[in-house]
C-alpha cells in the first residue's frame, strides 16, 4: 500500500534492543497514516473531478487504508491501551476517550467504504458532496485523534519497557 514507509528503526519493539521508543513509533505510524490518508483524499478528489483512478482502484485504495487504520486501532485497544492503563492508571480517562474515537472512526470508515463501493464512473455533484463530506469528516477526526493521542501518550509510551503488539507499528501494512 503506497510507496512511503515508516523508517525501519520504528519496527523493532522488543525491550532491550529497540532503536526507538514506543511513543516515537506511534508518531511515525501516525505520520505514515496521515500520508496515506492524504493520498486517498487526492485520489478521491481526482476521481470526483473527472480524472484519476477508476472506481475499482479507488475502492481498493480505500479498503487498504481502512484496513491499516483499523489494525492499528485494534492493536491499541487490545494491547497498547490495557498495558498503559496497567502502568499509568491515571491515563484511564484519556484511553477511554481514544477508544471512543476509534469507534467513531470505524463508523466513518464504513460509511466511506460504502459510498466508494457505489461511486459511479462519472459522479454527479450530490454524490461528490456525500463522498467528500464523509472523507472530510474522517480527515478531521483522524487528525484531531492523532494529535490528542500524541500529546497525551507519547511520554508514557516512551517510558514503557514491556513488549507491545506487532500491529502497533503496522509492520504488514507498510510492506504492501
Amino acid at each position: 500500500m503506497g510507496t512511503s514507509a515508516i523508517p525501519d528503526n520504528a519496527r523493532d519493539n522488543t525491550p532491550g534492543d529497540r532503536l526507538t521508543a514506543f511513543g516515537n513509533q506511534l508518531i511515525d505510524v501516525h505520520i505514515w497514516l496521515r500520508e496515506e490518508l492524504a493520498r486517498l483524499q487526492d485520489d478521491v478528489d481526482d476521481h470526483l473531478t473527472g480524472g484519476g483512478e477508476r472506481p475499482r482502484e479507488l475502492q481498493a485504495h480505500c479498503l487498504a487504508f481502512c484496513s491499516a487504520l483499523t489494525r492499528h486501532h485494534t492493536a491499541e485497544d487490545e494491547g497498547v491501551f490495557p498495558e498503559l492503563a496497567r502502568h499509568v492508571p491515571e491515563l484511564a480517562p484519556v484511553l477511554e476517550q481514544l477508544a471512543h474515537d476509534h469507534h467513531m472512526v470505524t463508523a466513518i470508515l464504513g460509511r466511506l467504504q460504502d459510498l466508494l463501493d457505489g461511486v459511479s464512473p462519472a459522479p454527479d455533484a450530490a454524490e461528490a458532496r456525500r463522498v467528500r463530506g464523509e472523507l472530510d469528516g474522517l480527515v478531521a477526526l483522524v487528525e484531531s485523534h492523532f494529535t490528542y493521542e500524541e500529546k497525551k501518550l507519547v511520554a508514557a509510551l516512551n517510558a514503557l519497557d514491556t513488549p507491545l503488539p506487532d500491529d502497533f507499528a503496522l509492520r504488514d501494512a507498510r510492506r504492501g
